[in-house]
This record gives structure tokens, sequence and C-alpha cells, in this order.
């Protein structure tokens, strides 16, 4: 049995959940002992008390008491012939080293107390230990779609969230936002803390004297059209990559996101319009971490999008390099 350990959350795993940092670190550690651990305080976010879905910070410190040698854990299940077929349907590149998935709106990418059917869960089946397990290397929101990195072993992971951090990788989506926008094109810089309640986390602009827990983000927008002045599709590109960033921009300005149900998008919805969030990860571009090539993918709208885009008469070349 190890001794407690402290360990400072590196700036690659900001916004990661707590347990799933200790699947990275630990990935021994079974979540029920997780959650057993969490319940008697014996783990701890500088000094204090957390969940299992408690979202990290760079340079907190997390407490790791005595972890006792797991027991044997029965080998993952092979994924069914379905889980297959539908991870198929849903890549648009693969190769040795990475795949991209598009992934549907309504799908969460990591488990939680009430979700079992989820991206992680299907990586798992992948790999045949920690070092060639399938893993995330960024989030998407449950209910936006796109394009999602996963990287087919623990190294290609950290080569491509050194990317991230580097701000290597160019990121593009595209929204249905409430009213037009002005000036047409933009930049948003407002820093973001937390805002936890009974309807689900979310995040607010901070706050005088909020400085040492907000988070910087930054977010450029450009309108690529417009019906009237009750909806704009615009085009985003966030520099920075917090939790709801692009949603709590939006609505800081004043224009949410269309069917945003956390901020204030899903209210007077255009008739005929499905009550969605209409935020699609459009395209993402990175150097390869092989050090050869850019990889440069663009994801199909979700069904839903593609129904109000033609509703309002919005074409998809209008935008296509932007």
């Amino acid at each position: 049995m190890a001794g407690v350990e402290t360990k400072e959350v590196a700036s690659g795993e900001d916004g990661m959940r707590l347990d799933r940092w200790f699947k990275t670190h630990h990935p021994d550690l079974p979540h029920s002992r997780l959650e057993k651990l969490l319940r008697t305080g014996q783990v701890r976010v500088d000094g204090g008390r957390v969940k299992a879905s408690t979202r990290l910070e760079a340079g907190q410190i997390v407490r790791v008491p005595p972890l006792p040698a797991a027991a044997p854990i029965a080998p993952k299940q092979a994924l069914s012939k379905a889980d297959r077929d539908f991870l198929a349907s849903i890549t648009l590149y693969e190769d040795d080293d990475l795949m991209v998935l598009n992934k549907p709106s309504g799908m969460a990418v990591q488990g939680g107390t009430k979700t079992t059917q989820h991206l992680d869960r299907l990586l798992e089946g992948l790999g045949d230990g920690p070092e060639t397990r399938a893993r995330l290397v960024h989030r998407l929101d449950r209910d936006t779609s796109g394009v999602l990195i996963v990287a087919k072993r623990r190294a290609v992971a950290a080569k491509l969230g050194r990317a991230f951090q580097t701000r290597s990788v160019r990121k593009i989506y595209w929204a249905l936002v409430k009213g037009v926008p002005k000036p047409p094109q933009g930049k948003v810089e407002a820093a973001l803390v937390k805002a936890a309640g009974p309807e689900g986390d979310r995040v607010r602009k901070a706050r005088p004297g909020e400085q040492e827990r907000a988070q910087s983000a930054v977010t450029y927008y450009a309108v690529v059209d417009r019906a009237g002045q009750a909806v704009s599709f615009v085009s985003l590109k966030p520099v920075t990559g917090r939790q709801h960033q692009l949603r709590a921009h939006m609505a800081i300005i004043g224009h949410p996101v269309l069917g945003d149900d956390k901020y204030h998008g899903d209210r007077d919805m255009p008739e005929g319009i499905d009550k969605r969030l209409h935020l699609h990860a459009r395209r993402i571009s990175f150097p390869h971490p092989s050090g050869e090539g850019v990889v440069d993918i663009t994801a199909p709208l979700p069904d839903h999008m593609a129904r109000s885009f033609a509703a309002f008469g919005f074409g998809e070349k209008a935008a296509s390099d932007l």
C-alpha cells in the first residue's frame, strides 16, 4: 500500500472531471472504490472535499490517499457488433495513431452517476491495456455535435495534449444564434467562473474580485448569414477551451445559441425549429503527432441543424472556409 501523495493538476488536464483524472493516473482503481474515498473525505482538492464530477483546474493539488492493491479486474467485454458498427458510422478519419469522430448531438463523451452510455465506454473496448487504450484528447458537451479527436495510445494522447496546450489546434464551430451580433465580426474576451446550480453546471462572466478563480476565455466570431433580425448563422473560433465557453460567450453578448437550455437560447424558439442546441464542431486541423503533415477534418451537420439551415435559407458553401 502506497503512502499519501499530492499531485498537481497539469495544464493539459484543466477542466477534466476528477473521476476521469483518477482513471488516467490510477487506471486500476475501481470507480466504486474512488466513490468511497470521496465520501469519506480521503480524496481532496486544495484541501477541500470534492465529488467525482468536480471539474479540476490547472495548478490545483489533488490529495491521493494510500491506495490498496486493486483486486484483479475481469477482462473488459469486447465491443458488440452494434457498438463497432456505431463507431464505424461516426468515424471521419482513422490511422494507426488516432481517430476523428463526428460525435452525435445528445451523446455524452464521459460517464457519470446517471450516464451509462457514453463514448468513453466504447473506447475502453478498443485497447488491450492502459498504454494502448483509446482515449479522448478533448471534450464536447453532450448536446454539441461534431469533430472529436481520439488517441489510440497514451503516448499519442500526450503529444496531442501538448498541441492543444500550445494552441496548435485550429477549431471552427458553426452555430445558429438569436438576433444579429454587432459588429458582424468581433472578439469576445470574458473570463468565466463556474456557477453550479440545481439545473446543472454552467458558467458566467467573472465579477470584480473573482479574478483568482476566473478562467480567461477568448472567442472570435463572424456572422456568415442572417434571417432578418431573428437568427444568425455564425462561425466561432475559440482561442481557449473552457467549459461551455462558446455558449456562455454568445449569451454574454446577448445572442445565445438557438436551443441552448442552459443559457436561455431555448426561449421563444422560431416556429418549426427543433428545440435542440444548434452548436456544431465543424472543422478541426492539427499537426499529425507523427510529425508528418496536418490532419484537417470537417464534420457534416447533424440532422436537426441541417433542417434549420434549410428552413432559414442558409447555405453551407457560404462558410466553407470559415
